[in-house]
C-alpha cells in the first residue's frame, strides 16, 4: 500500500526551484531516472530528489501545471511537511517575483524580512 503524498504547487521554472532549494540549504540531485523511496522499499520517480539522512527522501515531479512535491511523509524525519511546503512556496515566490520584475527593468533597492516572516521588497525602475 502506497503512502506517497503528492502536493501540487505553483512552481513551474526548474531553475528557480533549484535556486530555492539552495537558498533553503537543501542539497539535491537533478538527473534522469531518480526515485524517492518509501514504505517497504516502494519507489516513486521524480525529476529532482532531496536526499535526507536517516529518512525517506523528498522529491519534485514535473507536471503540466507545475511541479508537485512527492514524499512518503510517514518516514520523513526532521522535516515537517507543512513547514517545508510553506517555506518552499514562499522562497519560490520570492525568486519568481524578482525574476519577473528584473525582466521588466526593475532593480532591487531594499529587502527586509518582517517579524511575521513576510518578505518586503522595494524595487525601482529608472525611466
Amino acid at each position: 500500500m502506497s503512502h506517497f503524498s503528492r502536493i501540487k504547487t505553483q512552481m513551474k521554472d526548474k531553475d528557480l526551484v533549484l535556486k530555492t532549494l539552495s537558498d533553503l540549504g537543501f542539497s539535491y540531485e537533478d538527473a534522469e531516472g531518480l526515485t524517492v523511496r518509501g514504505f517497504l522499499g516502494e519507489g516513486m520517480p521524480v525529476d529532482i530528489k532531496i536526499p535526507l539522512k536517516g529518512s525517506y527522501d523528498v522529491g519534485l515531479r514535473k507536471r503540466e501545471t507545475g511541479y508537485e512535491l512527492v514524499a512518503d511523509w510517514f518516514g520523513v524525519r526532521g522535516l515537517n511537511q507543512q513547514d517545508f511546503t510553506e517555506k518552499l512556496n514562499q522562497r519560490y515566490a520570492y525568486h519568481a517575483t524578482r525574476s519577473r520584475l528584473e525582466e521588466q527593468g526593475f532593480d532591487l533597492v531594499e529587502e527586509a524580512v518582517e517579524e511575521t516572516g513576510q518578505i518586503r521588497l522595494v524595487l525601482r525602475r529608472m525611466a
